[in-house]
């Protein structure tokens, strides 16, 4: 793909989650609160993708928007049905690799994906007024977890007990809400332009702060268009993929391309046109790093990024419970997103000297030791351990916490729950290795308030 048909693409929206939002509305009219939110009491009836072909919309309060309801029934019957080209066995292998790799998964998550995200400007713009994610990193990142586990769990998208599906059908038209707002209308119809000046004494809503932004789309495309989307959906994929390479994880070439193939058929549910999904490694470092470079034309005033970053940076060390480790997600990201993307996105630029020495230290006698080591044990990894130590406290902090649930049906949240509890040992690891990570993490099943964190001497 040449960077004019990427720039075609960043004009082009999601026509069935648009036309279901303008559906809400009388001609003419704009989006209010009391439609989203009374779209949003309604998706709370789809708890799995079982429930989706059968749904109807229940009677709402006297003097509720009558359109919403068949408005979703509509959007369900064209949005619900996976790809022909969707294939079972890759779809089984995906998952497979996403349990058995899960706490690293995580990790990579918080250290590569989501920062990552972060590097395109005018995503990172649409994040952050839809969000204010400089205050609630949080947020940001348990409504990420929201869709990635009931997306990757065994039948996340295949099975009618998964929610995968219908998870990623609601983060859909919470894109196409955003847009209606931001142009205050749809794609070719709103006006965007200039930012309205909202009065200071006066509480913002999130809805109003949409629409107040201001939006150029003959210089900035649509917001949340399909280059945007692509470029998240190789986040999830693509670079969870890189980032074990350079752990020196780097998995068989048939399950990589299984992974890229589940998210692949998950960006199909999520609106994303097929000719922008890469379906081997090289395909999709080509087109991340085309995406990558057609943005760093961009230039943002004021930048949201190096906030955002920053934010993500500070919430990771509140999380971590072992002082010995709290701040290596730093320089972690760094070295997995690579020095320019991670000055871009504010991360690392304030790393005492150091937490530098000890990464770049730890990093190199980590490969040392993994080198030698696996020539008489080769499932022996430091670099596995460490990572799904940083992996453990991020979940427990963030996804586990019992006074802080996901915002997810209780049957889905117990499936997350049993999920990692089987993560408690590494199967890939030798006794040794799993007694050292006891120490930092918790003995037996990593099940919520089990024991205490241990803390590193």
């Amino acid at each position: 793909m040449d960077p004019k048909q990427l720039r075609t693409w960043e004009g082009s929206a999601d026509p069935l989650a648009d036309r279901t939002v303008a559906s809400w509305l009388e001609p003419g009219q704009l989006l209010d609160s009391a439609s989203i939110a009374q779209a949003s009491r309604m998706m709370n009836d789809w708890t799995n993708n079982g429930v989706l072909a059968q749904w109807a919309p229940a009677t709402d309060a006297d003097g509720a928007n009558n359109r919403v309801g068949p408005a979703l029934q509509r959007y369900l019957s064209e949005g619900v049905a996976l790809p022909n080209w969707a294939d079972p066995a890759k779809l089984t292998r995906g998952e497979k690799l996403f349990m058995d790799h899960g706490p690293l998964a995580c990790t990579l998550l918080f250290c590569s994906s989501l920062p990552e995200c972060y590097v395109l400007p005018n995503l990172a713009e649409v994040l952050q007024i839809a969000g204010q994610l400089e205050t609630n990193t949080e947020h940001r990142i348990r409504q990420t977890a929201a869709m990635v586990f009931p997306v990757m769990m065994r039948g996340g998208l295949t099975s009618p007990h998964g929610a995968g599906v219908a998870q990623v059908l609601k983060v859909r038209l919470i894109h196409a809400t955003i847009r209606h707002l931001i142009l205050r209308g749809t794609p070719g119809t709103g006006v965007g332009g200039q930012p309205i000046v909202l009065e200071a004494e006066q509480p913002v809503k999130l809805h109003q702060a949409l629409e107040a932004h201001g939006w150029d789309v003959s210089t900035q495309g649509q917001p949340c268009n399909q280059v945007e989307l692509a470029y998240t959906l190789l986040t999830f994929g693509y670079c969870f993929l890189r980032a074990m390479r350079k752990l020196n994880q780097r998995l068989a070439r048939e399950d990589e391309e299984a992974f890229l193939h589940t998210w692949n058929v998950m960006g199909h549910v999520l609106g994303i046109q097929h000719e922008l999904m890469a379906h081997t490694m090289d395909d999709a470092e080509v087109l991340f790093d085309l995406i990558r470079e057609q943005a760093r034309h961009q230039q943002p005033h004021p930048d949201p990024r190096p906030a955002l970053g920053q934010a993500l940076s500070k919430t990771m060390a509140q999380a971590i419970a072992v002082p010995v480790i709290r701040h290596l997600p730093v320089p972690l990201t760094q070295w997995l997103m690579g020095p320019k993307a991670a000055r871009l996105v504010g991360i690392g630029e304030h790393v005492p000297w150091l937490t530098r020495l000890t990464f770049r230290t730890g990093l190199l006698l980590t490969q040392c030791v993994d080198g030698i080591v696996r020539l008489w044990a080769p499932h022996f990894s430091l670099s596995r351990l460490f990572t799904r130590v940083l992996g453990y406290h991020l979940l427990t902090q963030f996804l586990l916490s019992q006074t802080r649930p996901l915002n997810l049906p209780d049957q889905l949240i117990d499936a997350m729950h049993q999920t990692v509890a089987t993560w408690g040992d590494d199967a890939y690891a030798p006794s040794m290795l799993n007694r050292l990570e006891d120490r930092m993490t918790t003995q037996g099943p990593w099940t919520v308030n089990r024991h205490p964190p241990r803390q590193a001497t």
